[in-house]
């Protein structure tokens, strides 16, 4: 049922097959697993049961005491195939203790094709459950609003980056030129900050990449529609309208970044040279990763933050500047 990888790679010691009291289920995401299918509950409730023999169970993240498990819908009745994010001891929970974070449909149930390729089973899409969309978009609120207290209180530089939030009728102006829904998520990111500021410190977010503006995104959009008109097939896709991208390499500079696939969930990458692939399963996932990251770096496997001159900078960097060193943030 789950894929599993015993090896901690650098996380909390713990013997293979210890045994843990309970594991909890915040209410926010049992919610969402109404939405996912009514199979999901009594999924989630056999992997908790493996957990509570074995919380060792799943693949480590590169997080702090973070792990994910696979659940293979076919082994129960109306469940979706489902990524299972949980958090397992120190720091981020007592030792012992087991928290799902996050249950994330690798496809959904509802709207999804059947075997005469309709979309559902009067052949008609169907819109996203606004239950589900309010979920994702507290998630992405709070995930973000940790991030940010965070550059407030250890990178000045970065956090002066930031813009104000967008409107709503600038975040409805933004979806009429993409011709595009934008996820309840996305707009919860933009109504806090609208992007950052070309500025020194402004590339902040993982792998260092900058926040894309509004204006930014649509223009980009836009470009790569048009590339794709010229250039693309069925065969060569270079760009869909459902792509939203929404960090870049740089402020300036969209040489490669990620962009958000409305039709899976998926932040995925791109680059100049028409590389695509998914990278984190949502861009709730990709900020809580961050925000973890953030709250325990020692515990991080790849790039772990530091700071330059009062900027958050993923590194150790390639090529160190002497005149501006890069601090590991220890805590």
């Amino acid at each position: 049922m789950c894929a599993a990888e015993s090896e901690s790679l650098g996380y909390p010691a713990t013997d293979e097959g210890q045994t843990v009291l309970a594991v909890d289920i915040p209410a926010d995401v049992q919610e969402r697993c109404k939405g996912l299918g009514h199979g999901v509950g009594y999924a989630l409730k056999v992997l908790c049961i493996q957990l509570e023999e074995n919380p060792l169970l799943g693949t480590p993240l590169e997080g702090p005491s973070l792990y994910t498990a696979q659940i293979d819908g076919e082994t129960f009745e109306d469940c979706p195939e489902l990524n299972v994010r949980y958090a397992y001891g120190p720091p981020l929970l007592a030792a012992g203790q087991v928290q799902i974070r996050s249950v994330e449909g690798t496809r959904s149930l509802v709207g999804e094709s059947d075997e005469d390729g309709e979309d559902g089973e009067d052949g008609h899409e169907h819109a996203p459950d606004p239950r589900l969309e309010e979920l994702g978009a507290r998630q992405v609120a709070r995930a973000w609003q940790g991030i940010e207290s965070w550059l407030r209180e250890h990178a000045p530089a970065s956090y002066a980056s930031l813009r104000a939030g967008a409107s709503e009728d600038e975040i409805a102006a933004a979806e009429a030129a993409l011709g595009v829904q934008v996820p309840a998520g996305l707009k919860a990111l933009w109504r806090l900050r609208a992007g950052v500021h070309r500025v020194v410190g402004a590339g902040f977010l993982l792998e260092n990449q900058a926040l894309m503006t509004p204006d930014s995104v649509i223009a980009f959009h836009q470009q790569q529609m048009f590339s794709q008109q010229q250039g693309g097939n069925d065969e060569f896709t270079i760009w869909k309208p459902s792509w939203i991208p929404v960090c870049s390499f740089g402020v300036g500079d969209h040489t490669y970044g990620l962009y958000l696939d409305t039709e899976t969930g998926q932040l995925c990458h791109w680059s100049r040279y028409a590389e695509r692939w998914p990278e984190f399963e949502s861009l709730t996932t990709y900020l809580e990763e961050m925000e973890d990251a953030l709250a325990a770096p020692s515990l991080v496997t790849g790039a772990k933050p530091g700071l330059v001159n009062g900027a958050l900078m993923w590194g150790p960097p390639n090529w160190p500047d002497p005149e501006a060193p890069w601090v590991p943030f220890t805590g």
